[in-house]
């Protein structure tokens, strides 16, 4: 494995700016910002005050007077960019869907089928976990208290983002670069992997296991898997 965290963070060419001016793309008939300069930076004041919020105390108790005050909004400016708290995390999750779906493409667009365009995508995947813990965090714990649309949506883009490494899984079977295995299930045990290391960063830390030895550990195991090391 030749990637690492550090130069994936320098080299990173999708800010944060970008996904909440797509974002704001997506959610304009509601948004009642006109000015798109003015509107991004209200956007990404709003989720990450929401992030930390929800690190801190959960996003379901949690109110909106906490985040006009955590944010420096009044309630007004907030309802300029959402009716409620369903609004809410609906932007939250489209934002970290979005931030994710987009690198991992990035990441893997220019890769031959096979161990180097699997290897991008778990190293994309743990090391975007590790820039965003708190939104990775959001995202697995408050699907289950989600309404149902929501959770529905939620469950729609995890599936895109696990259907990423079974495309991979097919393509390089059918290039001749994996032997035979049932992608369907290995793509769920590595969306498994990656969560593992998001959820319980805590246990990794303890046994002085970083992001970079995880990925590499992640790689090879599905190398020895596969009958390729990555």
């Amino acid at each position: 494995m030749t990637a690492d965290y550090e130069s994936f963070r320098a080299r990173l060419s999708l800010t944060r700016n970008d996904i909440y001016a797509a974002l704001l793309q997506e959610n304009q008939d509601h948004i009642r910002i006109k000015k798109p300069a003015v509107a991004i930076k209200g956007l990404g004041n709003i989720v990450e005050a929401t992030l930390r919020l929800a690190a801190s105390r959960g996003f379901h108790a949690m109110s909106l007077r906490d985040l006009c005050a955590e944010s420096g909004f009044s309630i007004g400016g907030i309802y300029a960019y959402i009716k409620n708290k369903d609004d809410l995390i609906r932007l939250i999750q489209n934002y970290g869907f979005l931030l994710t779906h987009r690198t991992l493409l990035a990441a893997i667009q220019n890769q031959s089928p096979g161990t180097g365009k699997l290897q991008a995508a778990i190293c994309t995947h743990l090391f975007l976990s590790e820039m965003m813990p708190d939104w990775f965090s959001f995202s697995f714990m408050e699907a289950k208290n989600m309404p149902p649309r929501e959770k529905q949506e939620a469950i729609r883009a995890a599936r895109q983002i696990e259907d990423i490494f079974f495309d991979i899984l097919e393509e390089g079977i059918a290039a001749n670069a994996f032997g035979p295995v049932n992608t369907r299930l290995l793509a769920s045990l590595i969306k498994a992997l990656m969560q593992d290391w998001y959820l319980k960063r805590s246990k990794y830390r303890r046994q002085k296991i970083d992001v970079n030895a995880y990925a590499q550990t992640v790689c090879n195991l599905l190398g020895s898997y596969l009958q390729s090391p990555l």
